[in-house]
């Protein structure tokens, strides 16, 4: 590091729409603050997506204030993180086309060996996400002859058509390429599974059955965590049931802090009968012959692998923490909401936020909270947090920790009015 450069406050790193939040919360506290993004533009995972991905939630939950989202595809989301650069001028805190090679506690501070040079910091804050690496299971394979991808290489989704395919998961990135098989002809589509997920069974798109709103009245309504998912479960009952999918029914009740809700894919339920099923993984992938668990043996063109990502922090010069790739091995090693309990002043954001809710609203409070942290104005502690804080859950921990932000004589007042009188077409206004 130069001698003559200055200590940051906080150096985050990742460029996506966590960090870029960051980074504005860090300036509004009047914090010295730097990006590193490793890629040559911000946007993080959705720079690399293709362009039929899209969000879970409505549109207006995703948008924060003025800050329109003009789709819920790609190209929009993208377009939509980048406007929180141009709106707020954050460009010249963004160190693009700079990858941090290593991180490390040292006297005192972090110490971040980049592609661009050396910089430090009193606080680091990750902001790289869950979905870093692609993950696809290990397979015994004898001279494969199948054309594989995982669902993040899937550029052109007409690639399907008239094909025989196979799609392997059980959560989101699965039922997204089931509903993208009917949306573009193959001729045979299976479905293999070791786990599965609740979804929202529904034959809306899902950018209307993903709003969070109706949730959002519900937390602030006075029922307990208990009470919401009880709720919530009776609903899913109801609707895998009125739709026949009681055969893929998860056997595990439903939890709002341990279970993620996703929206349904419309097309994947109105054509579920057409679904050739198999609760099973691939064991051996030969020549043409793919053969799974339960012992049944396919020969598709395709096999699509929505198996989603594993988490990569190897950069941190940190154990466990580099090693780790599962989220939830990550969050169980952090109190605060977001604060490492395996190194100091290193906080991670967004581990828990695989569940209910608007991911740049969260974001959002979280950086707001990190920052008033660093600045000296919250105490966020150590306390593991045991489960997910859906939505305003968050805030609801976050405001004993941040009397800064929380005003205690009117914050729940103020959370309960945002749930119950924004209009479900109008974002959120920025935290």
């Amino acid at each position: 590091m130069d001698r003559e450069q200055a200590v940051l406050d906080v150096a985050i790193v990742g460029a996506g729409i966590a960090g870029v939040v960051a980074l504005y919360y860090a300036r509004q506290a009047g914090l010295q603050a730097r990006v590193f993004e490793r890629q040559d533009g911000v946007g993080g995972l959705w720079r690399k997506l293709p362009a039929w991905q899209d969000i879970q939630i409505a549109p207006a939950d995703w948008a924060i204030g003025d800050l329109a989202l003009a789709g819920p595809y790609q190209p929009a989301v993208l377009a939509n993180i980048q406007s929180w650069v141009d709106r707020f001028g954050l460009a010249d805190g963004i160190s693009l086309a700079t990858e941090v090679h290593s991180a490390r506690h040292e006297g005192g501070v972090w110490r971040l060996a980049t592609s661009k040079g050396y910089f430090e910091a009193r606080h680091l804050a990750c902001a790289t996400g869950a979905h870093n690496i692609p993950h696809v299971p290990e397979v015994s394979r004898i001279a494969p002859d199948v054309r594989e991808l995982h669902s993040s290489a899937l550029r052109d989704p007409a690639e399907v058509a008239g094909k025989s395919v196979l799609v392997v998961g059980g959560g989101g990135s699965a039922f997204d390429l089931l509903d993208l098989c009917f949306e573009h002809g193959a001729a045979r589509i299976a479905w293999a599974y070791r786990g599965l997920h609740w979804f929202t069974p529904t034959r809306k798109i899902k950018h209307v059955a993903g709003s969070v709103r109706e949730f959002a009245r519900l937390q602030v309504s006075g029922m307990t965590l208990e009470q919401q998912s009880a709720v919530i479960a009776e609903d899913l009952r109801g609707r895998y049931a009125k739709f026949g999918l009681e055969s893929i029914q998860p056997a595990k009740p439903f939890d709002l802090r341990h279970d993620q809700l996703i929206p349904g894919r419309h097309r994947m339920v109105e054509n579920f009968a057409a679904i050739e099923r198999h609760a099973a993984t691939v064991e051996r992938i030969e020549g043409r012959k793919l053969t799974l668990s339960d012992g049944a043996e396919l020969e598709p063109d395709l096999l699509l692998w929505g198996t989603g990502y594993a988490v990569d922090l190897s950069f941190l010069e940190v154990q466990p923490l580099r090693t780790l790739r599962v989220l939830g091995d990550v969050a169980a090693r952090c109190g605060g909401a977001f604060r490492s309990l395996d190194a100091p002043n290193l906080h991670i954001l967004g581990i828990g936020l695989d569940g209910i809710g608007s991911a740049p609203f969260a974001y959002s409070l979280m950086g707001r909270s990190l920052a008033a942290h660093i600045a000296g104005r919250a105490d966020l502690g150590l306390e593991p947090v045991p489960h997910r804080l859906n939505h305003f859950e968050l805030a609801n921990y976050l405001a004993p920790r941040d009397p800064h932000n929380y005003p205690p004589s009117n914050w729940r007042q103020a959370l309960r009015e945002l749930a119950l009188n924004t209009p479900d077409s109008q974002p959120y206004p920025i935290p």
